[in-house]
């Protein structure tokens, strides 16, 4: 098992510096409107997203970091979708994303383990992504993983499964590095609690750096800040 590592260690890479200060002059600049935007953004993802593909997809299931070696609650949310999913026939085929965070097994690991105790079927493909401790990395191994299948040519349709707070950046992700996305929410409605606005406020955050720096590189024609992301 890969050892654990943190997603924290990027704030260490020049180029996530860059445009985390471009990120913050468009904040200041704007007096808060660029960040009100990608919140409402990241709102309209998490509210609209269905709970079901309108057919049978792969399902990507993204991981959360783990409470005493098992699935907290926004993970068995997740893992609880992918499950209702698999018995009305929606999904056969699984990726569990997700490596060690800080516990002794893998996110993927213990989310199958989950599964497993709930009476997942047997018929259901199920691949575990372990080498992974954040959203671009899953999505970077699960393209290797489908890439890697010999009886496929390109990237089939994905479901993205995670929480609806979750789902916009996921969905930007995805499409950055090429999957024919479609975003499924783990909770049956939106929540709402001040832990739930905290996410949400955090989620547009991450989808603003994210995105502006994307940008940012573009204008000013920097492959390598532009290449993070593919």
């Amino acid at each position: 098992m890969p050892a654990a590592r943190s997603p924290w260690r990027y704030l260490r890479d020049h180029d996530i510096q860059h445009a985390g200060v471009v990120t913050v002059l468009a904040v200041l600049l704007s007096g808060g409107l660029v960040w009100l935007g990608y919140l409402i953004h990241v709102y309209r993802v998490a509210t609209r997203s269905p709970l079901a593909p309108p057919r049978r997809m792969i399902a990507l299931v993204f991981g959360r970091r783990l409470e005493n070696d098992a699935p907290e609650h926004d993970y068995q949310l997740r893992l609880q979708r992918v499950l209702t999913l698999t018995g009305q026939g929606q999904v056969d085929h699984i990726l569990l994303l997700g490596g060690c965070s800080g516990s002794q097994c893998s996110e993927a690991a213990a989310g199958h383990a989950w599964l497993q105790q709930r009476g997942l079927s047997a018929n259901v493909r199920v691949e575990l992504e372990q080498d992974s401790v954040d959203s671009l990395e899953n999505l970077r191994q699960a393209r290797r993983l489908l890439q890697a299948q010999p009886d496929r040519t390109g990237l089939p349709p994905v479901a993205l499964v995670t929480s609806r707070y979750h789902l916009a950046r996921c969905l930007l992700l995805a499409r950055r590095l090429g999957f024919d996305a479609l975003p499924i929410a783990a909770e049956p409605v939106m929540p709402w609690h001040g832990r739930y606005l905290r996410l949400l406020l955090l989620e547009a955050g991450f989808l603003m750096w994210t995105d502006l720096g994307l940008r940012w590189a573009q204008l000013i024609g920097n492959r390598r800040m532009r290449d993070r992301i593919s």
